[in-house]
């Protein structure tokens, strides 16, 4: 929702779309069934978390613990890699019409970047009330992807034109655009680099003021591509990576391209609203003042601070 009176800054020739509310939704980026048969069966094996015993009692904080052992769905992680349970510290509003590709925390506010051609767009949020502070419409045929701000400006990725789009971070007035080749899918930044996902194992550094490539990074674990990373952000010094279709966030060293860890957002999934218009976890952002970690789905109701539990 807007805020009353809250006037909207956008492109020029922009018309804010009025979609039906809670649509039925394709299923976007999926890969053809060959290659997702081949993921699973030779990249990821199957972690059923019911065969890893003992009780975990609530974390510091009145963090609360939550077992995918009785979340209904099944947590995948590739043999070697440890996988780590998560623990819900707070439960804040989210927009259930948002088709969440982008989430980013920065100057005491939450960012999103949304996807659907007609409904894509970024916006400003408060956190508690989940209120929009201000929002840009992305226009047709443009469908939005991954957002992230480095130096007060914030850029947005659309999947498969070619073109991204520059923001003021605070008004979200129009900087202007830049353009790269491939599709664009997840991004983030380091102290220097943007770095973009586009769907495949390789994740880009980007030059923020070139846009030319400057370095690429194989993502792998126990030495196997790792394909589909989505969203991103750094924390830690890591790269993390929701990857599509899955639950899983890949914790991936950025000097090797390594998957140190992987966490297990599977127990959030039941305690969204079930129904057709239910999508998969997508949106991560950090808040490196108050170390504080927030993820969401595409069309969630509830952005969720967690923080990481107990070894599976």
């Amino acid at each position: 929702m807007v805020d009353a009176g809250l006037v909207a800054p956008h492109w020029p020739d922009r018309v804010a779309p009025s979609p039906p509310r809670r649509p039925v939704l394709p299923r976007m980026h999926r890969l053809p069934l060959p290659s997702r048969v081949a993921l699973v069966a030779v990249v990821f094996l199957p972690l059923v978390a019911a065969s890893c015993g003992g009780d975990h009692s609530a974390g510091a904080g009145g963090a609360r613990p939550v077992d995918s052992a009785r979340s209904g769905a099944a947590a995948i992680a590739p043999a070697g890699t440890p996988t780590y349970r998560i623990e819900i510290v707070h439960e804040y509003p989210h927009s259930a019409d948002a088709f969440t590709e982008g989430l980013e925390w920065s100057g005491g506010s939450l960012y999103e970047g949304t996807g659907i051609v007609g409904r894509s767009g970024v916006r400003r949020t408060d956190l508690q009330t989940g209120a929009t502070l201000a929002y840009a419409v992305l226009p047709a045929p443009h469908f939005g992807e991954g957002v992230t701000i480095f130096h007060r400006t914030l850029y947005e990725l659309t999947w498969k034109d070619g073109v991204g789009f520059r923001y003021d971070a605070g008004s979200l007035a129009p900087k202007g655009t830049f353009a790269y080749t491939g599709e664009g899918w997840g991004l983030t930044h380091d102290d220097r680099s943007l770095i973009m996902s586009d769907g495949t194992s390789v994740l880009r550094f980007i030059d923020p003021a070139t846009f030319k490539v400057e370095r690429t990074l194989a993502v792998t674990a126990d030495g196997m591509a790792v394909p589909r990373l989505n969203e991103l952000e750094r924390i830690h010094g890591e790269i993390w990576a929701n990857l599509w279709e899955s639950a899983q966030v890949a914790r991936i060293d950025p000097a090797t391209g390594r998957v140190i860890a992987w966490v297990d957002l599977s127990p959030l999934i039941p305690t969204v609203s079930v129904g057709d218009t239910l999508d998969v976890a997508n949106g991560i952002a950090y808040d490196s003042a108050a170390d504080r970690i927030f993820v969401t789905g595409k069309l969630w109701p509830t952005i969720y601070e967690i923080r990481l539990g107990a070894r599976e």
